[in-house]
């Protein structure tokens, strides 16, 4: 039996409770996942597997469904610390190929920051498989041109959640993922 998705949706959530898996599970609720029972799987996009839009992903689940997803999730209690939960997704020119997805999340990173890294992250695993020479060291819109001129990365995108923890010092929490759909 070959369990190899031929769909995925990106989704994000954020949520808050005085509770920490209370303010997750809102977090999952926002994301529109909290009714599948998620399994966490590493980081590769199955070839020819098409990215839909999150509302044609949440007709494709149901509730008690075990779901295979890529997730990232942080939590706080801190008073207005930013925190931030990241998917990165790297595609390949060639669609018989799989692809790269990464998990990020940090702490005072900004949604443009949190998101330019779990996508750097992505295509930079991409590429080491794809035999694309880059410098490790180089800021990601350079890397991300050697990719793009190389052909063999078609497409760079993220997910990313971010929040400012709740000023009475409740939960708060955010997720990010990439729902696998067979």
């Amino acid at each position: 039996m070959h369990f190899v998705p031929s769909k995925m949706f990106l989704t994000k959530g954020v949520g808050v409770h005085k509770y920490e898996l209370r303010s997750f599970e809102l977090a999952l609720r926002d994301a529109g996942i909290e009714k599948c029972n998620l399994v966490h799987v590493s980081s590769i996009l199955p070839p020819r597997c098409k990215i839909i839009s999150r509302k044609q992903g949440e007709q494709l689940i149901q509730p008690g469904q075990i779901t295979f997803a890529v997730t990232s999730r942080l939590s706080t209690n801190e008073p207005h610390r930013l925190i931030a939960a990241s998917i990165g997704v790297a595609q390949p020119a060639d669609e018989d190929q799989y692809g790269y997805l990464s998990e990020w999340y940090a702490y005072g990173q900004n949604e443009d920051q949190a998101g330019d890294f779990a996508e750097e992250i992505a295509a930079s695993m991409l590429a080491s498989t794809q035999g694309i020479e880059f410098n490790e060291d180089a800021s990601w819109d350079e890397k991300e041109k050697a990719y793009k001129l190389s052909g063999k990365i078609v497409r760079t995108s993220n997910c990313t959640q971010t929040a400012m923890g709740n000023p009475q010092g409740l939960y708060t929490s955010v997720v990010a993922a990439g729902i696998l759909i067979f």
